[in-house]
């Protein structure tokens, strides 16, 4: 069981997210009083209706946008920009194409101007790890979505942050890999222990992979409310059928229905 009363991993406190739209010359409020705490180690889900901060609070997290009020602290630390401590899954998993596995994957560390022997054999352990041993060689024209996803997930991991964020990485993928992904990304994860937050647009999705999921109300983005899913560990894909999974599901669709409302969408 968590210490609740640990200084959490990730904290944000107060924080608002303002931008200018040059269109109309009028501000725009993306997130309002974004308050949560994230503890070491927790797999974080975020779901919400379209429009709603979801993708805007990752990117405030990972530092590529400043907030307009309040902090969001790392480490009790606050973050003022992108990090070595934070490491992004994108939608697309852009890898380069003139580099075979290996190399996409050890990508990272070079940029932070940390490849080395270890490095290399960290790489190792983690194409491992993902399921991709034995195609360090391939380059990205010869490997399917999913393993493709793979080598974007082992780089993130290879340069060892301390929180791992994820941005509706399998949405591109058909659903039968999307549930395979699924449930690899829950052995990785068990084997990591890495503190993640992850969207998403796929209630079941959420409630299979999470500790908690948070969810985020019509813009101005907004926490409505933070659900512990109370699922057993290891999780295996039959369970999405059974009752108290299709509950945690039910109730959070209602929420995103009550919220998708009040911008005129349900």
């Amino acid at each position: 069981m968590k210490d609740t009363q640990s200084i959490p991993k990730l904290q944000s406190q107060f924080l608002d997210v303002t931008y200018m739209n040059h269109k109309t010359g009028q501000e725009v409020t993306a997130l309002k009083n974004i308050n949560l705490a994230i503890q070491e180690g927790e797999f974080i889900c975020i779901v919400g209706p379209s429009g709603c901060g979801k993708t805007t609070f990752l990117n405030t997290v990972i530092g590529f946008i400043e907030p307009s009020n309040g902090s969001i602290l790392l480490d009790n630390k606050k973050i003022v920009g992108p990090g070595k401590d934070r490491s992004m899954v994108f939608q697309s998993p852009s890898l380069l194409p003139w580099r075979n596995v290996m190399d996409n994957v050890l990508y990272g560390v070079e940029l932070q101007k940390r490849l080395s022997p270890d490095t290399r054999e960290l790489a190792k352990t983690y194409i491992e790890m993902v399921g991709l041993k034995g195609f360090e060689s391939h380059y990205p024209h010869e490997l399917s979505g999913g393993m493709q996803q793979r080598v974007n997930l082992a780089r993130a991991l290879t340069v060892e942050p301390s929180l791992l964020l994820l941005d509706e990485p399998f949405s591109a993928l058909d659903a039968q890999t999307r549930e395979f992904m699924q449930q690899e990304l829950v052995r990785i994860w068990s084997e990591t222990k890495k503190t993640s937050i992850f969207i998403t647009h796929q209630i079941d999705e959420a409630v299979f992979l999470a500790d908690r999921v948070f969810v985020f109300g019509a813009r101005p983005g907004h926490l409505v409310e933070d659900i512990s899913i109370d699922l057993v560990r290891p999780r295996e894909l039959k369970i999405k059928r059974e009752p108290h999974f299709l509950q945690y599901v039910d109730r959070i669709w209602q929420l995103i229905e009550n919220e998708s409302a009040k911008q005129g969408f349900a």
